[in-house]
């Protein structure tokens, strides 16, 4: 299957993806199809991996197509580039190859040790080290399509503060997978949270750790350029409708014109920042591409929807869900000063970053 076949199958079947609410499985089979699970492997192991200019360009027609299969994606992509990028080669020769295949599915719950808990006197995952390996308790808060993966990148703290980052097998003993939750949008994604009760993983599946901010390094961190690209990919499907609509009442034109105008310097100043972070992505700029692209998310799906009218308030309809998908670049991954910049501009304030 060609990519471009697939961002088509993808497109066609977004909205009913959304209305069935339960695990995309056509959809992930057909990434796969196309490569594209091979995206983030190294050669070595049977992937393809793109640069990050091309990643990017990835993601953001993915998005475009389909928000929870792209979404799906990147949390399994997250999983590879932290066992990818792992210093133990014996939990990337265990496990890259058959990711790459698409014959297992990984993901990833970390968000307890960046943005989601950690005002928690307590660790949600507490880990011991022994001989026998690395002994995991508590519960991780999201992972998404749990139930579908056969692993689960995750990490825990130690008693004296350092963590660890392990491969989890999803059938392991004393792994509980609790209920999905439903969603305004994205309920597809399966994401849920998963119990740890004395689940103890050989020493060969450590990918990092123990170490303080065992997270300092990797791919995907609170915020990031991943994040941005995914809102800008429904931005781009919500241009393809305000123009559309705009082709067809010419008083539309000018407004059309200042919000595509809009999409189009985000676009390029995001790919730019992308292009430039070989190395890591400076916070500041990071956090005002995420700030633009939440702003322009919700202005053009509102902007969509005025223009639609009644059709888009329809359940089902493109501009209803894109609405809803917008929604959720408020909560994913959004760290305290891009939120408090959405709040300044809902209240009317000037949006800083300094």
């Amino acid at each position: 299957m060609t990519k471009t076949d697939l961002l088509e199958r993808l497109a066609k079947s977004a909205v009913d993806v959304d209305r069935r609410g339960t695990w995309p499985d056509d959809q992930i089979a057909w990434l796969s199809e196309a490569g594209v699970m091979k995206s983030v492997i190294p050669e070595q192991y049977g992937g393809n991996r793109l640069d990050t200019q091309e990643l990017t360009h990835e993601y953001h027609d993915l998005a475009k197509a389909c928000l929870t299969t792209c979404f799906i994606l990147t949390q399994r992509n997250g999983a590879c580039q932290r066992i990818a990028s792992s210093p133990f080669e014996e939990v990337r020769e265990a496990l890259l190859p058959s990711l790459a295949k698409g014959q297992q599915f990984a993901t990833v719950g970390i968000s307890h040790l960046t943005t989601s808990r950690q005002y928690l006197k307590t660790p949600p995952v507490q880990v011991e080290l022994s001989e026998e390996g690395v002994t995991l308790n508590g519960q991780i808060p999201w992972v998404t399509g749990a139930s579908a993966a056969d692993w689960v990148v995750t990490g825990g703290t130690c008693s004296d503060g350092r963590q660890v980052l392990v491969a989890v097998p999803t059938e392991h003993p004393g792994v509980e997978i609790q209920p999905f939750v439903q969603l305004m949008a994205l309920t597809a994604s399966e994401t849920t949270s998963v119990k740890l009760e004395n689940v103890t993983v050989p020493k060969a599946l450590l990918i990092a750790g123990p170490a303080e901010a065992v997270l300092s390094s990797g791919a995907g961190g609170a915020g990031s350029v991943t994040t941005s690209t995914l809102a800008l990919g429904v931005i781009s499907r919500m241009v393809d409708v305000i123009e559309d609509q705009s082709s067809r009442r010419e008083e539309l034109v000018p407004t059309v014109d200042l919000l595509t105008n809009e999409y189009n310097t985000l676009k390029k100043d995001l790919f730019a920042l992308a292009s430039s972070t070989g190395k890591e992505q400076p916070a500041d700029a990071t956090a005002e591409i995420r700030q633009r692209c939440n702003s322009l998310i919700l202005r053009m799906t509102q902007a969509a929807l005025t223009m639609t009218k009644g059709a888009g308030y329809v359940k089902g309809h493109p501009v209803e869900l894109a609405i809803r998908e917008a929604m959720f670049f408020l909560v994913w991954s959004c760290p305290a000063n891009v939120a408090q910049g959405v709040l300044n501009e809902l209240a009317c304030r000037e949006v800083s970053f300094s």
